[in-house]
């Protein structure tokens, strides 16, 4: 089973669009979106859920009226200022326990957070794994890595070949969790000054957990001259230029209606796609 990740160094370069192409164009596959924060593929793949569960993360802390003595000192102590006539505002609690250990009458106690769910789903496509962080809540890299485990159980279990991952944007902590351990990492980009410098970054990452990358240069007639100079970084990197996807107004069609660009048109744009995965499946085989 080969598992590719599918990134970028920013946001809306079209890394959803395609892994729905995918999603159509691949056989024997398990789904997985690891961008908890805000997960969109299901919007295409229009999933039924099958299993939800709780996604428990970080703690706040919580003052027993009965118990407290209104001495004062966990308001005082408190560097975030979440303590505010004796009671806790949860947004503003970073769960540092510091209130708890110092409270002489052991009113403070400290409270795992419900911070989420993630679940399990079918798809016409596929099994898809996915989930909702909640609002203000952190620690998604522990929750991508939740979603992952469970997408690689799932492809065992029913003898998949592949693990198709729509990952998160950026290089933090949800990147690194979503990338780590993957078999290929396709990074899509745009021919802007911000994609070309994001796409320097995230391939500095992959290059530190040892993933091999390809790139997908999206919407590439828009800036022909940066295009050139992506695939000129790329030739110094000695990292191959897979596809380059011309801009269609089709693919905001597809979006609207709720279906994967491929299913929606057989252009320019669904071909380039289709002729995309051939290769990637071809790149994976050889491993």
């Amino acid at each position: 089973m080969k598992e590719i990740v599918v990134l970028s160094g920013k946001g809306g370069t079209g890394k959803t669009t395609i892994v729905a192409s995918f999603a159509a164009l691949a056989k024997n596959k398990v789904l997985c979106d690891c961008d908890v924060d805000a997960a969109d593929l299901h919007l295409l793949l229009k999933p039924q859920i099958k299993e939800t569960h709780e996604f428990r993360s970080g703690q706040t802390a919580i003052i027993d009226e009965k118990l407290c003595t209104r001495c004062g000192l966990c308001q005082e102590v408190c560097r975030f200022e979440a303590i505010k006539d004796l009671k806790v505002d949860p947004t503003a609690c970073e769960g540092c326990g510091f209130c708890c250990h110092v409270c002489p009458a052991d009113a403070v106690s400290m409270n795992e957070n419900m911070a989420g769910h993630w679940f399990v789903s079918a798809t016409k496509y596929g099994p898809l794994v996915h989930a909702r962080l909640g609002v203000a809540q952190e620690n998604s890299g522990k929750l991508v890595n939740i979603v992952r485990q469970n997408a690689r159980s799932i492809g065992k279990k029913e003898g998949l070949d592949y693990i198709i991952t729509d990952g998160p944007p950026g290089i933090g902590c949800p990147v690194i969790s979503s990338l780590s351990g993957a078999n290929l990492a396709l990074l899509i980009t745009e021919p802007t000054l911000s994609g070309m410098h994001d796409l320097e970054r995230v391939i500095g990452v992959c290059r530190h957990f040892g993933v091999p990358a390809l790139v997908c240069i999206n919407k590439y007639d828009l800036n022909e001259k940066n295009t050139d100079r992506i695939g000129g970084f790329c030739r110094e990197q000695r990292i191959e230029v897979i596809s380059q996807i011309p801009f269609d107004n089709v693919v905001t069609e597809a979006l609207v209606g709720g279906v994967p660009v491929v299913e929606y048109s057989r252009n320019g744009v669904a071909h380039e796609i289709e002729a995309m995965w051939h290769r990637i499946s071809k790149s994976l085989a050889k491993e």
